[in-house]
This record gives C-alpha cells, sequence and structure tokens, in this order.
C-alpha cells in the first residue's frame, strides 16, 4: 500500500464510523493462531480429530446437518464424546434441517447429547417463522473453535461429484476469542429454550506472542441496525489498493452496492468471485442483474463453475480478512442471526489471496459486451425479480 492511500485511509474509516456508529463493532480480541482450513477436506479433518479428542465440553451451532455419510459420522463421535462423559450441546436450525429425518437427532439424545432445534414450526409464534440461525460454529474444550460457511454434509466435505461440492472455506480459532463465542452460545440457547445451559466457565486465556487480533460480528433480526452489513460497509470503506469478495448468494441491495462503488472510484481494485451455478436459481438471476452497473465502474466479476461457490470471504488491502457465515443479502443482514469474523493478520491474509487467485484463474470472467448481450426474457425476469430481493 502506498504511503498516501495509508495516510488517506484511517480518516475515511473515522467519517465512516462516525456516520454509522461505532456501537455495533466491537473491540477486537486476541484469538491465539488463527488457521485457515482452505476447503472441506481439510475442514472436517480437522474438527472430527478435535472431536474425537473432546474431554469436557462440545458447544454446536449449525443451520444445515444431513444423515448422510458425514453427518453420520458427525454424530457418532458427538455420541463417542458423550459416552465418554463429556458435556455435548447442539443447536440445529429446524428450517435448515427439514429434510433431515427426527430420529437422527432422537439416537443422539438418547446418547446423552443435548439437541435444541431452533424456530421449529409453531402457530403462537408464526411471525417468528422466517428468523433462521445460520451460524456454523464448534467449541470444543475451551480450546478451539471452528467457523466459516461449511454445513455439515457430504456436498461440503468433498464426497460427491465435482459438480455437486460446495466450493467453501473454514478456519479454527483460540485465545479470548473462545470465552466470547461460549457466551454467545449460551445467550442463544437461553433465547430458545428459556433457559441457559450448564457450560462450565471459560478458563482466561493469555495472550501468547502470536496472537492474532480478531472482531466477533454477531449479527440477528434481535438488532436495530445490522452488525453484519455495517462490518462489511466499514471493511469495504477501509480499502485502500484491493478489495476481494468471494459470496454465494450476492443480492447487496443499494448501501453495499454505493460502498462497491465507492471504492472503485477513489481506485480500489474490486474483483468479486460469484457462483456460475445456484442451488437457488432464483438468486443467481437477481445478483447478475446487478453486474451491469458495477462492471461499468470497472469492477471485476468472475464466476465460479467448477463447484458451486459457498465460501464468504473479503479481503481487504492483503492485510485484513472478513470471514463466516453471513452472505451479502438481504436475509443475512436482516433475517438470519449469523457470526462473522475480522482477522487482522497479513500471513493470513497471504493464505486467503492465494485462495482467490486459485479460484480466479478457475473462473470465467465476465465482460460487460458479453453480458450486455443477454436476452429481453433475461432482463425482464430481473425486473419482475427485484421486489422480492428482500425475502431471499
Amino acid at each position: 500500500m502506498s504511503p498516501r492511500r495509508h495516510q488517506e485511509r484511517f480518516p475515511r474509516l473515522i467519517r465512516h464510523l462516525r456516520h454509522h456508529g461505532t456501537a455495533l463493532l466491537p473491540m477486537p480480541v486476541g484469538a491465539g493462531q488463527v488457521t485457515l482450513l482452505p476447503d472441506g477436506p481439510h475442514f472436517f479433518e480437522a474438527l472430527f480429530n478435535d472431536l474425537k479428542n473432546a474431554q469436557q465440553l462440545i458447544c454446536l451451532e449449525y443451520y444445515r446437518i444431513r444423515a448422510d455419510v458425514t453427518g453420520q459420522r458427525f454424530a457418532d463421535l458427538l455420541i463417542e464424546a458423550a459416552v465418554r462423559g463429556v458435556k455435548v450441546f447442539l443447536i440445529y436450525d429446524a428450517i435448515g434441517c427439514h429434510v433431515t429425518p427426527d430420529s437422527y437427532f432422537q439416537r443422539l439424545q438418547t446418547a446423552g447429547v443435548s439437541c435444541l432445534a431452533f424456530n421449529p414450526l409453531s402457530l403462537s409464534r408464526i411471525h417468528w417463522f422466517d428468523r433462521r440461525n445460520h451460524r456454523k460454529l464448534a467449541l470444543i474444550d475451551n480450546r478451539v473453535a471452528y467457523l466459516g460457511g461449511l454445513n455439515i454434509s457430504d456436498a461440503y466435505a468433498g464426497l460427491t461429484d465435482e459438480q455437486l461440492r460446495f466450493r467453501d472455506v473454514g478456519f479454527s480459532l483460540g485465545g479470548a476469542a473462545l470465552a466470547a463465542l461460549q457466551e454467545l452460545f449460551a445467550d442463544t440457547w437461553q433465547m430458545e429454550r428459556g433457559e441457559r445451559p450448564a457450560l462450565p466457565l471459560p478458563a482466561l486465556s493469555s495472550a501468547t506472542p502470536d496472537d492474532t487480533e480478531v472482531t466477533l460480528i454477531n449479527g440477528g433480526p434481535h438488532q436495530r441496525r445490522s452488525a453484519i452489513r455495517t462490518a462489511f460497509r466499514v471493511s469495504m470503506a477501509s480499502s485502500s489498493d484491493e478489495l476481494l469478495i468471494a459470496n454465494p448468494y450476492f443480492i447487496p441491495g443499494p448501501r453495499i452496492l454505493r460502498s462497491l462503488l465507492r471504492a472503485a472510484k477513489r481506485g480500489v481494485q474490486v474483483r468479486l468471485l460469484l457462483p456460475a451455478r445456484n442451488d437457488v436459481p432464483v438468486v443467481r438471476v437477481l445478483s447478475r442483474s446487478y453486474y451491469e452497473v458495477l462492471l461499468k465502474a470497472g469492477i471485476e466479476i468472475y464466476e465460479l463453475e467448477r463447484q458451486l461457490l459457498h465460501a464468504k470471504l473479503m479481503l481487504i488491502d492483503g492485510e485484513q480478512t472478513v470471514i463466516g457465515s453471513a452472505n451479502l443479502d438481504q436475509r443475512s443482514f436482516h433475517r438470519n442471526f449469523e457470526i462473522n469474523v475480522i482477522v487482522r493478520s497479513q500471513p493470513f491474509g497471504a493464505q486467503v489471496r492465494n485462495l482467490f487467485e486459485q479460484d480466479f484463474t478457475g473462473s470465467r470472467r465476465i465482460t460487460l459486451d458479453g453480458h450486455s448481450r443477454r436476452g429481453v426474457g433475461v432482463r425482464l425476469l430481473e425486473l419482475l425479480l427485484r421486489p422480492i430481493s428482500w425475502f431471499l
């Protein structure tokens, strides 16, 4: 980063924070060594190994759990842990797990795993039906936490055909961040069940020379202003040279769109990695309706074709990474419970940038000329779908 751009960056960030408020951006905490897990196989190998060796406590929060090979291995490890005396708590989203048999969770409950369905269908809570717990979180022995975008399923673990696999990224961390994550888990359990889980008090974690600073961004419909969207916008506003974004459900809305256009206008190289195929086809149509204005502003757009993109990543100037469960859409901003983490580390950022370059190389670049040749029918469909974008 040039000295002039670095000097301009801080005043611009302060102006942005004054305008949007700082209450939704908590103070950074130490996270020990933050380890990037670049794909499903690496993520599940590490997670399952730590579940196998857990001794005291496991807290889990997942949007989607499938009863496939990966899901059954996950259940077996939780049952083995409960049998050896580990306290195991699992929150799963009732809508995200709607195709998973009830017997899957009954087996866990019978073995001693405390299971809690988040927001099951209830006529007394019909106004709450659209709220979802989209977090992906595993806390083990107050020693390590796993986060990112990966659900529990073969499609995320790399056990399906290439075209059906989700391209996703996870990471692990430790340090003082663990206590904050455990408190968040306990709050969610209490909100849903009405009582706090009997969790042991987390031990105090002392900082080490390699302690990486992170900021935990907890978002949900209980907030008057979206912490997730604010964190995205503040991060975009802080960029001076380069802004790399990967996101599978790109329906940014006017505020995020303005942040992207402003970054491009002040000379930041903005590159977006988006999916060529989407498990929600309507989202793909809506995402592409934003392409023209972005391309005209000089923003580069690439579509990943070989797999279904599911990673949620943002890299700012190679040194600050936003990673977690939140998409760039109105659902993640306003109606989902999400958890994102801002990692301030140049070594970690270098690893993330390497992932981006690999995926850009294997993707198709979208040009303004090519995009402009889409048919009248597609353009009409984009216009018709725009009014429902808030609900997706």
